[in-house]
């Protein structure tokens, strides 16, 4: 008797979308399906490692570079894959979420690059994750406009040769997709996303001289880099387009994979691009990680850790020093300003800071960096340009002055600021604001003048979990205490009601926001990531 067939992969309590029969192709289902059945067993796997090397951390309140890959480390003679033609310049490059307009601007932006962004600054509604593949499909066949139905501006491409090359970002492991079953069970999120893009776009991208390019997020070891690796091998197998067409650009925003930058390269050495330096998820890390290791590791508000505090700067020269040393392109932080169309005085002040910012990345040996909004890019490209010339990148920059200690890149001490009772307010406001976007559907949402996404409201309720458990005292002598944190949303709550208006107040997510926030930031048992508990509250 012959075995049965494989299941076939389900599409579950899902609204029929326009054009969802384009992304959901029999043939591209198959695919997803595959890497499913043949990748999803390791990522649990890794996924409880990581848990494991949590528990080992909050036994020892270190971290150390891995004795058991000295080898590659000091091996000077592998480096990685020659980046492609449309990788070579990334001195600027653009993020977004990949909503219509979005796409169109972001490509248009005169960036070297877009993010393109299935994960933190997009909520993965179903609409989202759909749509959002329809849209880039259409960018790449031209077939793409769009009409903003208040202000009646249409939006259309520029010309092919001043589009930005797009780098595709799929949700980070440890998030599921719960309207893809494969055999009963939920597929990774990072498998839906980047199975549906490959499977359609990978031809069409090479036949463009560009290729598939992907940013991997919330990696947090060496391990789950060859995870990603053995998925690129089999995809670029299986729809038949030559070994070596992804490149990979992995973002350093844990703080256990800034352990292992060199190893992460090695691992992906035949479709490593290169490593970006991701300062809040970053943050974030190293709270979640050594939030019981007492107050030399608790940090001050999130607005007064800037780059340039030592154990920030420990990890962005090593992340330089790592890049360069493999042919590999570093690509620096965000800025996060967004302009104001009413207060000249405050974009002339930002505008500053943000040129200040760039100007240190670039002085520093980083190949380019990232902006949120398109007038942005002007400020970042001159920065670069300055240092680079007609230069695509100073790779040749090695760095050698550099000499990271382990010790270093923990040492949050070193930072002489504390938290402030301002800076709780400020996290209590990004967090029930960004939340209540979130759960609307929105990733990126412009709050106080700067672009938030997910990681931003991870810092922020992360902070408040850390300062309660830490005991933290603030400058007006107030203790952060749980009824503090309560005070302070309900207060802001009410400033949102009187702000917003009765009618868009109920309308709105307002007190479930409010009630999500106080959970992740309040609960004894510390949530790994704010968004699982979010995306089972997230309407469709």
């Amino acid at each position: 008797m012959s075995a049965p067939a494989p299941s076939p992969l389900a599409v579950v309590h899902a609204e029929t979308l326009p054009r969802q029969e384009e992304v959901l192709t029999d043939a591209a289902l198959a695919f997803v399906a595959e890497l499913h059945r043949r990748f999803a067993p390791r990522r649990a796997e890794l996924l409880a490692r990581r848990a494991e090397r949590r528990a080992e951390i909050a036994r020892t309140s270190t971290l150390d570079f891995l004795p058991e890959t000295a080898a590659v480390r000091a091996d000077d003679s592998w480096t990685v894959a020659p980046a492609p033609a449309a990788l070579n310049d990334r001195r600027v490059e653009i993020t977004g979420p990949t909503d219509r307009k979005m796409t169109i601007n972001a490509l248009n932006s005169g960036a070297r690059v877009w993010l393109a962004d299935f994960e933190d600054a997009s909520a993965p509604t179903w609409e989202n994750v759909i749509l959002g593949q329809v849209n880039l499909i259409d960018a790449y066949t031209r077939t793409i406009d769009f009409t903003d139905a208040g202000s009646g501006k249409s939006y259309a491409l520029k010309d092919d040769a001043e589009l930005a090359t797009v780098v595709m970002r799929p949700r980070g492991w440890h998030l599921n997709e719960r309207h893809l079953l494969v055999d009963g069970e939920q597929v990774p999120g990072a498998l839906v996303d980047f199975g549906l893009y490959f499977f359609h776009n990978a031809r069409r991208l090479l036949d463009l001289g560009k290729g598939p390019y992907f940013y991997l997020p919330k990696t947090e070891s060496h391990l789950e880099a060859r995870l990603w690796n053995d998925v690129f091998v089999f995809a670029q197998e299986y729809v038949g387009v030559p070994q070596g067409s992804v490149r990979a650009t992995v973002l350093i925003e844990t703080i256990t994979a800034a352990y292992e930058m060199e190893e992460i390269l090695y691992e992906l050495r035949d479709h490593a691009s290169g490593l970006n330096a991701g300062r809040w998820d970053y943050l974030f890390s190293i709270v979640k990680n050594f939030r019981d290791g007492g107050t030399k590791f608790v940090l001050p508000d999130r607005n007064a850790v800037t780059m340039t505090a030592p154990f920030m700067r420990a990890y962005t020269e090593l992340l330089v020093r790592t890049c360069h040393k493999r042919g590999a392109h570093a690509i620096g932080g965000m800025a996060a300003f967004i302009p104001s169309r009413r207060d000249a005085e405050v974009n002339k002040v930002a505008f500053e800071k943000v040129r200040a910012d760039k100007d240190r990345e670039a002085g520093d040996g980083f190949d380019g960096s990232w902006v949120a909004h398109p007038d942005l890019v002007p400020i970042a490209m001159e920065s670069f340009d300055k240092v680079l010339g007609d230069r695509p990148h100073q790779k040749d920059r090695l760095r050698e002055d550099v000499h990271v200690e382990a010790a270093e890149l923990i040492a949050v001490d070193s930072l002489k600021a504390s938290p402030t009772y301002d800076g709780l307010v400020n996290a209590v406001q990004v967090g029930i604001r960004y939340i209540e976007a979130w759960l609307r559907g929105l990733g990126a949402v412009a709050i106080f003048n700067l672009m938030e996404d997910a990681a931003t409201a991870e810092i922020s309720r992360s902070q408040i979990w850390q300062w309660i458990n830490a005991g933290v005292e603030f400058e007006n002598g107030e203790k952060a205490t749980p009824e503090l944190a309560r005070r302070v949303a309900a207060e802001e709550l009410e400033s949102i009601r009187a702000e917003v208006g009765a009618e868009a107040f109920a309308a709105g997510h307002w007190q479930q926001a409010h009630d999500l926030l106080l959970q992740v930031a309040l609960d004894d048992d510390y949530a790994d990531f704010l968004t699982l508990p979010a995306y089972e509250r997230l309407a469709d």
